[in-house]
């Protein structure tokens, strides 16, 4: 079972508030609220991002990389599935 799959509800629930932080970005350009609320707004969905980004990582690396369980060349699968993520994500 996906890690994803096991901690589905509390995933989607962080979506969800991301989502509704992207919607709070959108209304106040909409309104054309000032550039340092909008910013703070903008920094806000970047932690949540980084956080949800973070969580999932973590998970990943405990159940596909650091588990002693899995064949060395499972191992290594997972971490460079890791690895080109992180430098997705890094650009």
């Amino acid at each position: 079972m996906s890690h994803t799959t096991r901690e589905k509800t509390k995933l989607i629930n962080r979506v969800r508030r991301i989502r509704g932080q992207m919607e709070a970005v959108e209304r106040a350009l909409e309104d054309e609220k000032g550039c340092a609320d909008v910013l703070q707004l903008i920094a806000g969905v970047r932690g949540a991002i980084n956080g949800l980004m973070a969580e999932v990582v973590e998970d990943h690396i405990l159940l596909h990389v650091a588990d002693h369980d899995l064949a060395q060349e499972q191992r290594n699968e997972g971490a460079a599935e890791l690895i080109d993520v992180v430098r997705a994500y890094l650009k």
